[in-house]
């Protein structure tokens, strides 16, 4: 679907990319992942030609894209950034269906788009077609950002470190979502990271650069086991044996930055830090630091107009998982892998909050494990 033969690209003397070469088959994810400058953004923006390769060939298909108009090339290719980049101006249908209209869609297809696309991600279309991107939070603009990018049903995507600005529990989300996506859809699908978590969790296949060379491209499973250098190890996180001896509990893979609030704190208010810090969710606890329960920006949005209610405390779900600091590992992640939460709320023992554990975490523990056998 996608083929590199012999890509070379310099900036004065430095040298980018070294003659790489590799295929990504159709409807497979690849992610390009490796230390930064490494060269893995520059093939990334090489595939839609917003950079010129000085030397070699980039095929989509059979058609050599040196040979294809660039402005039609980027707009048959979806395209995720960071920064998601929404119009303020237009709301999330007119969003969604930037490229549509550009391709002159008929009005009756952009919105059956723009419905079907909504609903694949939760995001009713009725509730949020109008809404405009100042009115979401983070996660929600984000994948708003990625429908943009399926909407006129483009066989590749390129996605550069999407979820980089987003706090661990909504981009645990959003990389389950996009996995979902991409099979559902049969995209292919190039991602660039720095988070090796989120390339185990997301890849067919990981294509590992360093100084604008291949170091190594294999499935997750085979990288794991057979990681070509050290490098690439401490990419991984690899513990040493003392560690792999010792017991791993809950806090052994623990993430601390967690956005929380209170029992007493005012709808409004919660609806704006959400929005601030780029949240969907945020973790409740008590005036004693104890722990209360989970508030989505789902549950606000369901609240009927004319609400009287005050405080996000009527709206606490204890539904999601529980551990503690010092309960097993392998006891956590069962809780989280057994029902349909995105994280473990991870607790001390007189109840007050230590962090979250994430679906990532457990492909971490999966990377020691493997590792350690080996050793």
């Amino acid at each position: 679907m996608i083929r590199f033969e012999h890509v070379r690209k310099s900036y004065g003397d430095k040298q980018v990319l070294k003659g790489i070469s590799f295929h990504i088959a159709e409807g497979e994810l690849a992610v390009l992942i490796g230390p930064s400058g490494c060269g893995k953004t520059t093939t990334l923006k090489t595939i839609n030609r917003l950079i010129e390769p000085d030397e070699g060939r980039v095929y989509i298909g059979n058609e050599d894209i040196a040979q294809t108009d660039p402005v039609q090339l980027r707009r048959s290719i979806g395209y995720v950034i960071q920064q998601i980049g929404l119009f303020p101006n237009m709301n999330v249908e007119q969003n969604i269906c930037v490229v549509p209209h550009l391709l002159k869609y008929e009005k009756r297809k952009m919105r059956e788009r723009a419905h079907e696309l909504l609903e694949m991600v939760g995001m009713p279309y009725d509730e949020y077609a109008r809404k405009y991107p100042h009115e979401l939070s983070g996660g929600q603009q984000q994948r708003i950002g990625v429908l943009r990018a399926l909407a006129a049903s483009p066989p590749v995507v390129l996605m550069d470190e999407p979820f980089g600005a987003l706090d661990p529990v909504t981009r645990a989300t959003l990389q389950d979502e996009v996995r979902s996506l991409q099979k559902k859809l049969n995209k292919t699908i190039v991602f660039v990271t720095h988070d090796m978590d989120e390339a185990l969790n997301m890849a067919d296949k990981i294509i590992f650069m360093d100084a604008g060379e291949i170091v190594q491209m294999a499935p997750p499973g085979e990288m794991l086991e057979h990681p070509a250098s050290d490098l690439i190890r401490s990419f991984m996180g690899k513990r040493s044996i003392a560690e792999q001896a010792t017991p791993q509990t809950a806090a052994d893979f623990l993430r601390q930055n967690v956005i929380t609030t209170y029992t007493d704190a005012r709808i409004r208010e919660s609806v704006e830090l959400m929005a601030r810090r780029n949240v969907d969710t945020l973790v409740v606890m008590n005036r004693d630091q104890t722990y209360a329960g989970i508030v989505s920006i789902a549950d606000i949005d369901r609240l009927e107009k004319g609400s009287t209610m005050q405080t996000v405390a009527p709206l606490l779900r204890q539904s999601n998982p529980v551990s503690y600091l010092d309960e097993d590992a392998h006891v956590c992640f069962e809780k989280l892998l057994s029902g349909n939460a995105n994280y473990v709320v991870v607790l001390r023992r007189d109840n007050t909050l230590a962090g979250i554990v994430t679906k990532t975490s457990i492909a971490k523990a999966l990377a020691d494990a493997v590792w350690g056998d080996a050793v």
